[in-house]
């Protein structure tokens, strides 16, 4: 796929791949060998977490009927044009591809994207309005898993309502991810999409606060929270309190929401310095690492305690930091920060690591290397080392129960321990991917669907 030149690029906030033409869509799609499920044997669709007909979409874009093959992807995903730019395809429906066990794998995800700007270019279809059910559901938060559970129950007939905190919907495909990898306007179009299948989003609304749970049963049927994991974990070294160190939650959300990026039409309160260094070896580490450059950095740092084998981002994102002068300091640990008389982070003190045995995650242990401490000076830090689930919810919902990790307790079908209570996505999970959180809300989706008809009929 065509990509805008990394000298360019890094000067902007444009999206980075520049899509498929109609005639390299039909060229990548005739790639795809049809395969048929078989008994002992996976496929793309196995390796779907919402379950798609691959082959049938990739078929219909194959015989250059567009138009059906973002009918068939509807059926079961109401937000294509996020999943074709986020999704780590290559760890699922690609992964399990039989073109890639000696070729490259049939580019899924960006045919996924083509399908899904097509449409959008042209107009999105709204499906027709189903036969009204008798219930109304209250969703809270309107991120990844909040959309997909509206969507599915508003074309099952329900009234949905989803509450946000903030003031524009969308969550962290809104907040936590930069313009370039997920331009706005996309998750503007696909919210959009969700409202027209007749879902009412009421932001500013922060329940926990505003109003509780126990507020919406008294006048929703059922509940289902998909609050994620806005919660952003720290190391606890010294110096995270000097002034200049982020977390990646506050320095994305100043940089997306509050459009710092638009400076000086928006005069967003934030200070990104000559040299940064990011903590961390994620897909949000490489999005903080770029965009400190987009910002203004000269230099900017990933400061990563294992070697880049083991490190989570897809490789995509890896290279892409690596083409824009994103400089990679592997086996290294932060131990503390070092500031000035006015409090500002001045330096960062290291100590270099080796790998040991594998740990829990089945990656080698990283081991403080004795004596190696190293000091590198710089001006701005950014922590990315995870999320956790944000308590507010949880701690003003009596009956709801959780874990030690602050992740909801739920049963295989989203429901937790309080009647009429769902949940899914990184509240349940804790900190995952886009489509996982969706694969949870079409899961919930069903069980509330199956909880009201009982609670109705008997």
């Amino acid at each position: 796929m065509p990509e805008q030149d990394p000298k360019q690029r890094v000067k902007n906030f444009d999206e980075v791949p520049l899509g498929y033409s109609l005639d390299t869509a039909i060229a990548e799609a005739k790639r795809c060998l049809e395969c048929k499920p078989q008994k002992g044997r996976k496929i793309c669709v196995d390796g779907c977490p919402v379950g798609i007909d691959i082959p049938a979409f990739v078929k219909q874009i194959k015989e250059g009927n567009i138009e059906g093959a973002i009918h068939i992807i509807k059926k079961k995903n109401n937000l294509p044009a996020i999943c074709g730019r986020v999704c780590p395809y290559e760890d699922q429906c690609e992964k399990m591809c039989v073109m890639g066990v000696k070729f490259e794998p049939v580019a899924i995800g960006r045919l996924e994207r083509f399908a899904a700007d097509y449409e959008r270019e042209r107009g999105l279809n709204v499906p027709e309005k189903p036969v009204s059910k008798d219930g109304r559901v209250a969703v809270v938060g309107s991120g990844p898993a909040g959309l997909t559970a509206a969507a599915d129950l508003a074309r099952m007939g329900y009234k949905v309502t989803i509450f946000e905190a903030l003031h524009e919907a969308g969550g962290v495909l809104m907040y936590g991810i930069p313009e370039f990898r997920l331009p706005k306007k996309i998750v503007r179009a696909e919210v959009d999409y969700v409202r027209s299948l007749g879902v009412d989003i009421k932001t500013d609304i922060v329940i926990g606060k505003t109003i509780t749970i126990d507020d919406l049963l008294e006048e929703f049927d059922a509940v289902f929270i998909g609050t994620g994991a806005g919660l952003p974990n720290w190391m606890n070294i010294p110096g995270e309190n000097l002034s200049g160190v982020y977390s990646a939650n506050e320095f994305l959300t100043r940089i997306n929401l509050m459009r710092a990026y638009n400076f000086p039409e928006y005069d967003t309160p934030i200070r990104v310095g000559k040299k940064v260094a990011t903590i961390g070896g994620g897909n949000v580490a490489m999005d903080c690492a770029r965009t400190a450059l987009r910002m203004g950095a000269e230099e900017s740092y990933i400061l990563y305690r294992r070697t880049e084998k083991e490190m989570p981002a897809r490789i995509e994102e890896i290279e892409h930091a690596k083409e824009e002068g994103v400089i990679f300091k592997l086996l290294v640990a932060p131990t503390r920060y070092i500031g000035d008389e006015k409090g500002w982070v001045r330096q960062v003190e290291c100590v270099r690591m080796e790998l040991g045995e594998p740990d829990a995650s089945g990656r080698r242990r990283p081991i403080p290397v004795k004596g190696s401490e190293f000091t590198m000076d710089v001006d701005t830090v950014i922590v990315a080392i995870g999320q956790s689930p944000n308590p507010l919810v949880p701690k003003a919902t009596p009956g709801l129960q959780t874990t030690e990790e602050g992740t909801i307790i739920v049963n295989e079908e989203g429901l937790t321990l309080k009647e009429g209570v769902f949940a899914g996505g990184d509240i349940t999970s804790g900190a995952a991917t886009v489509i996982l959180a969706m694969g949870a809300g079409k899961k919930a989706a069903a069980a509330i669907d199956r909880y009201i008809f009982t609670k109705k009929c008997g």
